[in-house]
């Protein structure tokens, strides 16, 4: 495993820190600073935005001109989609809301407005959250103007391809972990729609639908642990929840964010993640809730940091070519075995809910391979 304290990794934390809170950074006890591997880390975790702000708050030391320019030309780039994606999603709201489908924009660009430059954060494909009725609404709409995948009928799932971006229906947001956070995911989706608990998104004079904060801070954790114990998680995502937090901390309501965890079986996640935002990513203190300064739970963060370094967002550092070089059958055998070496590092760090989630996984993978999927 990488080592978190390594030399090069120092650095390249600072600045992520610098980046994510916007502060004053002084490097110069790192020189000299080997830029390409920051860069390397920043692709990898999908933060280059974040450090090319940090470039800005450098107080001691030059940034090589080279570097700034490889930075800012990143920046621009990343500006520029976002801005075309948020010109995309004020279009296809429009849309649905003229033939009577309401959706909640989740994740990705409603996070990012949680950020001090919502524009240099990486974007991805656009989610929305709907009710049941809606959800069907959106698949019919769809289906005639789009390109449809297969759809995870557990999860209410159906992903589709309008030109040049991937769309994500969300019928509910379940993440296929265990039970207990299942029912808590229904639990919490059932109190979005029945009580109306949305905030709204001013995109360029369209108002945008997205979660309250309270349900928005507990599904995002969720994601990240979907994405921790399934494929792979970055910090890109885990700065997501930080700013969330920090953003909404007067407006959280620490009793029911505490109840939903503690009903979800995710205390010590919780805990784990907190430690982790704390001591690796700046995350101050009165912003994050529940946190604990045990030391078990800072072992804990020092370990989700060597996944996080290993796997890269989305699993960037996973070689998935087997998916198109060998027949459905191999790629199943070797996708265990990846989730099974997966596994045995998140052992150490939650072992039972590990073993609950990969249980999970062999049984769904053996209900696929059955049905020929």
């Amino acid at each position: 495993m990488m080592n978190p304290q390594r030399k090069e990794l120092r650095p390249f934390l600072e600045l992520v820190r610098a980046g994510l809170w916007e502060n004053e950074v002084r490097i110069s006890q790192y020189e000299p600073i080997d830029y390409k591997e920051v860069y390397r880390f920043a692709q990898e975790q999908s933060v280059v935005g974040l450090v090319a702000a940090s470039l800005e708050y450098v107080k001691d030391t030059k940034i090589p001109s080279e570097v700034a320019l490889t930075f800012a030309g990143e920046a621009l780039q990343l500006e520029q989609r976002n801005k075309a994606m948020n010109h995309f999603i004020a279009a296809l709201d429009e849309k649905m809301q003229d033939v009577g489908i309401f959706a909640l924009l989740v994740k990705g660009q409603g996070v990012a407005q949680c950020y001090e430059r919502p524009l240099w954060r990486a974007c991805g494909d656009v989610d929305y959250l709907l009710d049941r009725e809606n959800y069907q609404k959106a698949k019919d709409y769809f289906s005639s103007i789009a390109q449809l995948n297969e759809e995870n009928e557990y999860n209410l799932h159906q992903s589709l391809f309008i030109k040049p971006w991937e769309v994500e229906l969300h019928g509910t947001m379940r993440s296929q972990l265990f039970k207990k956070v299942e029912k808590e995911v229904d639990a919490s989706q059932d109190d979005t729609f029945k009580n109306q608990l949305f905030r709204t998104w001013n995109n360029d004079g369209r108002l945008v639908y997205l979660l309250s904060p309270d349900n928005d801070c507990f599904f995002v954790f969720v994601h990240i642990l979907q994405h921790f114990f399934k494929r792979g998680i970055g910090l890109r995502q885990i700065c997501d929840w930080c700013r969330l937090l920090w953003t909404y901390r007067e407006q959280i309501d620490i009793k029911l964010l505490e109840e939903r965890i503690s009903r979800a079986g995710l205390i010590s996640e919780w805990n784990a993640f907190s430690s982790f935002v704390v001591e690796y990513l700046g995350m101050p203190l009165e912003a994050m809730p529940l946190y604990s300064p045990a030391k078990k739970w800072k072992k804990k963060a020092q370990q989700i940091m060597h996944i996080v370094l290993r796997t890269g967002n989305f699993g960037h550092n996973k070689d998935y070519s087997y998916y198109w070089k060998y027949p459905r059958f191999v790629q199943k055998i070797i996708s265990l075995l990846r989730h099974t070496e997966d596994s045995l590092h998140h052992l150490f760090v939650f072992p039972l809910d590990t073993i609950r989630v990969w249980s999970r996984i062999v049984t769904y993978g053996f209900a696929q391979a059955i049905k020929g999927k």
